[in-house]
């Protein structure tokens, strides 16, 4: 392969023709060993023809397989829906070295995660208002210069929260300007506030015509608390966490794709291959179905590449 007996992260970056911050993430999760000289860091050759060579003999046969190693790979999902813990758990039960952590952050921020290495795979359910589409655009301007792919986890109704009956007749965007009306808002970075800031941009409303524009919440569960409770008369916020708060009705108002953002460079890793078998996988469907809430008619499918 080369006559030089060590090489420097560009060099391997250039052998495997892959970043070099994905070379550092291998090295990170301990796939690729390597050492130090002076400030530098080198990786013997060998080891990366071993690299390669496993990379070659791993064959991922059936939906779900168990794939076992010895070395120990924590991955981390960013977002805050149920189903991502239903991931997490079938990626422990069948990828046996790998360990699920979760960063219960938005979407925002979860791609800002994503981009600088802070977690693994963000969930992302972000409105365009400019080009009325979902992710993509956003997946383009907070990972510059990152491939990546956006595989679908399921679709999710978005709509208002209210009080038992309706009270207020509130059925529109434009009802959140009456000011008899209180509104409980989701934190900056939210899917769903970035959803109510965009639609109140494409509609000029301003944020001041809005009584309780500044009191936010930090889940969808949380949000319907405080409507069922009357510390707000409406909020924003998806179908399935309607169904689990009582004293509540549930206006609709708009579908959303909910996807997974991975990093292409991280598809060339056999557990990130298994993690993609498992979303297509009947048995994981299956589970999903039976919490009901969900269209799940594109899970698994890649949806873009970016």
């Amino acid at each position: 392969m080369s006559s030089l007996t060590s090489l420097t992260s560009v060099e391997v970056a250039e052998l495997l023709k892959i970043t070099k911050n994905t070379v550092y993430e291998l090295i990170k999760r301990g796939e690729l060993p390597a050492y130090k000289v002076g400030n530098k860091i080198r990786v013997d050759i060998k080891d990366v023809e071993y690299y390669i060579n496993s990379q070659k003999n791993t064959n991922i046969s059936s939906p779900i397989t168990n794939i076992t190693s010895n070395t120990k790979q924590d991955i981390v999902i960013s977002g805050q829906d149920v189903l991502l813990d239903i991931l997490g758990n079938y990626i422990e039960k069948n990828i046996k070295p790998v360990k699920i952590l979760r960063s219960h952050i938005g979407s925002y921020n979860g791609l800002f995660s994503l981009y600088n290495n802070q977690v693994s795979i963000s969930s992302c359910h972000l409105w365009d208002g400019e080009t009325d589409s979902y992710n993509t655009p956003f997946v383009k301007k907070l990972l510059p210069g990152i491939p990546c792919v956006l595989i679908n986890l399921a679709y999710r109704k978005q709509g208002f929260y209210v009080q038992k009956g309706n009270p207020k007749n509130i059925n529109t965007w434009n009802d959140l300007t009456n000011n008899k009306v209180h509104l409980v808002n989701r934190e900056k970075g939210s899917g769903t506030r970035i959803l109510l800031d965009e639609k109140l941009k494409s509609l000029n409303i301003y944020h001041r015509d809005i009584l309780g524009y500044d009191y936010e919440e930090s889940s969808h569960l949380s949000v319907a608390s405080s409507v069922s409770r009357g510390k707000a008369d409406v909020g924003l916020g998806n179908e399935k966490a309607a169904l689990q708060v009582s004293n509540i009705d549930f206006i609709p108002l708009q579908k959303e794709r909910y996807d997974l953002v991975i990093k292409k460079d991280d598809l060339s890793n056999p557990v990130y291959q298994e993690i993609v078998n498992i979303l297509k996988s009947d048995d994981f469907k299956s589970e999903l179905e039976g919490i009901g809430g969900y269209d799940l008619k594109d899970t698994g499918k890649i949806i873009a590449e970016c």
